[in-house]
């Protein structure tokens, strides 16, 4: 284990840093260190790694989370409400609606399953749009129109409404039926998690402010250990709550944060977010090395350039997806254009869910793994480099 972990820092950081010297997005090589070194490849890294991998990715996950929920202020979540809202859905449905058109004509599947691919590839990456989005913050790019507000939210909420579709139609797909709770489900799951992270927000800020007013001091990175502590709790409660009840973990991290920062003196969360910043360079070698490593490569040659033409043409649904957000809003046509871009990459939940189908024996399993490995080498290098060079050019500097 301790090999595969020097491995995947060092070739990973190394890969990195090659990729940005050449003036590509940092993530193109540690997703390129993940295939090679992966067990389709070089098989270089460990079987125990390997297994603990999707819980390892979702800790990285869970810091960039953390620190997105220390960057935002909610009252400019409240100037985006209802794009946000449409943001999270609308485009996953136009995506999945170009699938369901076009692949079985181009790929050959029935209709059934040409809404599961679309299910499998309609969720946007978190982990490559929220940390872009917390810089764009933090050096004042669109933030006087909450641009990046309105992507981290949306995006922080798309992969819950895209999973609980994938279930619904690979469900119908194997002889099952459509269940009205399921939908309903949804906004249960959104509400439930961001009042839970809320509630653990607030508790740990009573905490910590409690603890100063007895002169117990809590140092600022023993308070990171506690808060990385009760966002693993909050994750592990969506697992105990399945089959009860819908809670979005995900989602209660980042409210937690968010009222960790209300409830805290500015200068505390501001070193607070500062050091999750520090973790997340750890963090992002890992979540991305291991997405790359999750990737079957032999698959992409079984898919051809029928797939990526496939994928293009969802693309341009889902493009058009968000423009329909963006109506009735203030946003200029260049800053549309860069919220379309901002939700073009693909990689984790299609790294988490793209062989599922393969393993339930669908007929559609093979085609649906090589178009969802295909997505996350083309969409997250794509989307990465459109938002990292777009965004001086499409947003304005406040």
């Amino acid at each position: 284990m301790l090999t595969s972990l020097s491995l995947i820092f060092l070739v990973g950081l190394a890969m990195a840093a090659i990729c940005q010297r050449i003036k590509v997005p940092r993530i193109i090589g540690m997703l390129l260190t993940g295939i090679i070194l992966g067990p389709f490849v070089l098989d270089a890294l460990d079987l125990s790694i390997l297994n603990i991998s999707a819980e390892l990715r979702q800790m990285a996950l869970i810091i960039i989370l953390i620190k997105a929920g220390l960057s935002l202020n909610i009252a400019d979540l409240k100037k985006v409400g209802r794009p946000a809202v449409m943001m999270a859905c609308v485009p996953a449905c136009m995506e999945i609606i170009g699938y369901f058109l076009f692949a079985p004509k181009l790929l050959g599947v029935s209709s059934m399953e040409a809404a599961v691919m679309g299910a499998v590839l309609a969720a946007v990456s978190p982990a490559v749009v929220v940390p872009r989005m917390i810089y764009l913050i933090e050096n004042k790019y669109g933030v006087d129109k909450s641009i990046p507000q309105l992507i981290m939210a949306g995006a922080s909420c798309d992969d819950i409404f895209v999973i609980v579709l994938f279930s619904t139609f690979a469900g119908m797909a194997q002889g099952g039926s459509a269940k009205v709770m399921d939908f309903v489900n949804i906004p249960i799951s959104i509400i439930l998690g961001i009042l839970l992270g809320a509630f653990a927000g607030y508790i740990l800020s009573l905490f910590f402010e409690t603890a100063y007013l007895h002169n117990h001091l809590v140092r600022n990175s023993m308070k990171v250990v506690i808060v990385l502590g009760v966002s693993f709790m909050l994750m592990a409660i969506e697992i105990w709550a399945k089959g009860m009840v819908s809670v979005s973990g995900l989602l209660a991290v980042v409210s937690m944060a968010c009222v960790l920062k209300i409830k805290s003196v500015s200068s505390v969360s501001q070193r607070l977010s500062e050091k999750f910043g520090k973790l997340w360079i750890a963090a992002e070698v890992i979540l991305f090395v291991l997405v790359g490593a999750a990737v079957d490569i032999r698959y992409t040659l079984d898919a051809g350039i029928v797939a990526v033409g496939m994928i293009f043409i969802a693309l341009v649904f889902r493009s058009v997806g968000v423009m329909i957000c963006m109506l009735g809003t203030q946003l200029t046509f260049k800053e549309r254009l860069f919220c379309v871009i901002s939700y073009l990459p693909k990689a984790t939940v299609q790294a988490a869910i793209g062989s599922v189908p393969l393993s339930l024996g669908l007929p559609c399993g093979k085609i649906v793994l090589s178009v969802a490995v295909l997505s996350i080498i083309i969409t997250a290098p794509l989307g990465a480099f459109g938002i990292d060079m777009g965004h001086k050019l499409l947003l304005e500097k406040n």
